[in-house]
């Protein structure tokens, strides 16, 4: 039978198996997400009254004392009763963007990179998102789903674009996107997801920025940055791309005609394996530490591998900047 999940002064009714946080962030209520494959612990939040069946939350991100204590991840959790919840990080229960099922439209495929592949999906309708979040794409035939984040601003809401890494033997990259998926194939969409995301446009300082991607870790940068140049074109925005080299860059026309328009924009592509004169060479991490003397007063923002993005926080804390300043975004691996 259905149960109900009450955050704050909302009320959400949540289906028979239907995950805590799928519940929530379809009738529009947000929970803090990231992964939502129970890896990263960022929805975790604490059961007030009721119960729930944890089902595959693994017990490295949420250990048996936890689950003592009444935590749980929402993204896991299927209710056994009605319950009464409470966020543990951020502001839990405010409105968001609905999380939605469409139909979308293979408009564009193109290579544009060593196996990185850009894909523009046409939805029938708007999808409304923030600039930095994902959505997930179902393998058709399967009950696969892989994430791919969204290189959109906002009012870019009705051709998505993603960019693929080929993951070799991976059931949605090989087997799928990068050899058999074809220009006005129809492709199973769900999102929008996760909380990589500016702050709202009336608590954004505008203050500098330092934005350092990891291969396909790029997209949702290119779309935080151009959002945060939108409301401020003077604004500072450094963005690093980090690759093995230089077959690997992309977009470097795109990064160019930003540099053009917004004095304050920069654009660091950063080989690490292969190096030549025309770039910087070893890792980006690295060479923002070597261009930037304090970020002091900055934010940061990381996406990639995750030893990748440990180092941007490292280096980010080792020039000052303020840990609540800094955001993250995990490119968790992908069984094939």
């Amino acid at each position: 039978m259905p149960f109900t999940a009450t955050v704050g002064d909302r009320e959400v009714p949540c289906g028979d198996d239907q995950p805590l946080l799928d519940a929530f962030l379809r009738a529009g209520v947000w929970l803090p997400n990231s992964c939502n494959q129970g890896t990263c612990g960022t929805c975790k939040l604490r059961v007030v009254s009721g119960a729930v069946d944890h089902r595959d939350s693994p017990a490295d991100t949420l250990t048996a004392a936890e689950r003592t204590a009444g935590l749980a991840l929402a993204c896991q959790a299927r209710l056994r009763s009605d319950v009464v919840v409470e966020g543990t990080g951020g502001v839990a229960g405010r409105a968001t963007h609905p999380l939605r099922d469409l139909v979308a439209t293979v408009r564009e495929l193109e290579d544009i990179a060593r196996d990185t592949r850009r894909l523009r999906l046409g939805l029938p309708e708007p999808l409304a998102f923030h600039a930095g979040q994902y959505v997930e794409l179902t393998v058709p035939g399967t009950t696969v789903r892989r994430q791919y984040s969204l290189v959109n601003t906002a009012d870019e809401d009705k051709v998505l674009e993603l960019h693929v890494r080929l993951v070799p033997g991976g059931a949605a990259t090989e087997r799928w996107i990068f050899d058999g998926l074809a220009v006005g194939d129809r492709v199973e969409v769900t999102g929008p997801l996760g909380d990589f995301v500016l702050p709202p446009a009336e608590e954004d300082d505008g203050g500098p920025m330092v934005l350092i991607g990891g291969g396909t870790g790029l997209a949702p940068l290119i779309g935080l940055a151009r959002t945060a140049l939108g409301r401020d074109p003077d604004r500072k925005v450094l963005l690093y791309h980090g690759v093995r080299g230089a077959a690997d860059l992309y977009d470097l026309d795109l990064m160019a005609e930003l540099a053009e328009e917004y004095a304050g924009f920069s654009f660091v592509p950063v080989l690490s394996h292969e190096p030549e004169p025309a770039h910087r060479s070893g890792f980006p991490t690295d060479v923002f530490v070597e261009d930037v003397a304090s970020a002091r007063g900055w934010s940061g923002w990381l996406c990639g591998p995750p030893p990748m993005v440990e180092a941007g926080v490292k280096a980010f804390k080792r020039r000052r900047m303020a840990p609540r300043m800094i955001h993250r975004e995990n490119f968790t691996p992908a069984d094939a």
